[in-house]
């Protein structure tokens, strides 16, 4: 199956389209763009840099993906956006290219929601199955783990990092490190509770449960100092797998927690 492309769209001759590719009308394809099979881009989406996605990806109107990063020490190096497969990209939503300092790339990977007006700066890492509710926002350098959840108006700020299954509640400011499974809230976010209806939702049994809320607990209401509270959950990771996202993240962690 060929791609069905607008006449009324724009399509660079270099830029690679996939079969089954849709482009609607008025869409902007640059010429070192390659779009996966079974895309659908959407009427006014602008496509460009050195942008790759993968298969099945929606894009809708007046999106913008892989141009400049919005950082004024930029200087037009060639640097790149690499979105796998299976994301939509809701309206307005702005994905922009690395840059030289840092990883030259920005990386999203397998199916996330990206709702409306939503932003994803420079060099972030973002994994699979995330949902970004509308205005959820990112700066430069974020990275997220999976199934992390930000809802509406969201900001997290430069070089933050989020953990597997974070949920962040809306109109939140994250300025801190979020370790898996918490869920924060407030401006700026602190830790609230364990997210307990995303955990339960993704087959966690009740035992593993208990133990994520053990460490939870250990990490935010023992009182203990954090370098002893983190050799704690270390030490339980060792019969409860589940509890190792923990360990990973802390030796990740640069920020420090929110706390």
């Amino acid at each position: 199956m060929s791609a069905v492309i607008d006449p009324r769209a724009v399509v660079a001759p270099t830029a690679k389209i996939a079969a089954g590719v849709e482009i609607g009308a008025y869409s902007i394809i640059g010429p070192d763009v390659e779009i996966g099979p079974g895309c659908v881009i959407g009427p006014h989406v602008v496509v460009t840099g050195h942008t790759v996605l993968g298969a099945n990806n929606r894009v809708f109107q007046f999106a913008s993906i892989g141009d400049a990063p919005q950082d004024k020490k930029y200087a037009g190096e060639s640097t790149r956006v690499v979105i796998g497969s299976g994301n939509t990209l809701r309206e307005y939503v702005t994905v922009n290219r690395g840059t030289a300092k840092d990883k030259g790339v920005t990386t999203v990977g397998d199916d996330n929601l990206f709702m409306a007006s939503s932003h994803v700066a420079h060099d972030c890492t973002i994994g699979s199955h995330c949902v970004f509710a509308n205005l959820a926002t990112l700066a430069g350098h974020v990275e997220i783990d999976d199934w992390v959840i930000l809802a509406g108006f969201t900001g997290v700020h430069q070089f933050c990092k989020i953990g597997a299954h974070a949920f962040i509640g809306n109109n939140s400011a994250v300025t801190r490190d979020v370790p898996p499974y918490v869920m924060a809230i407030g401006y700026p976010a602190e830790p609230r509770s364990v997210n307990a209806k995303g955990i339960s939702r993704r087959g966690f049994s009740s035992g593993q449960m208990r133990n994520i809320k053990d460490a939870y607990k250990t990490l935010y209401r023992s009182e203990l100092p954090l370098e002893q509270a983190i050799e704690k959950i270390t030490e339980a990771a060792k019969s409860q797998p589940e509890l190792q996202v923990f360990v990973d993240f802390f030796s990740r962690s640069n920020r420090s927690l929110i706390r």
